[in-house]
């Protein structure tokens, strides 16, 4: 896949890098700023059930 995307980016291998450096950056921006928050509600990750009654913990 990335092969395929390097042999289709135009110029030589400086304008290339700084293409894919550009679209990696666009990527990051876009999974930060509008797949994560949407899809934060729908992971489990905010439903701990921790409460430090248990009898094995690391301070005991």
């Amino acid at each position: 896949m990335y092969g395929w995307i390097w042999k289709h980016l135009p110029g030589n291998v400086w304008v290339r890098g700084l293409i894919s450096l550009v679209l990696a950056l666009a990527v990051v921006y876009v999974l930060f700023q509008y797949v994560f928050p949407w899809a934060e509600p729908l992971l489990p990750f905010g439903d701990v059930t921790v409460d430090g009654t248990s009898g094995t913990g690391a301070g005991q």
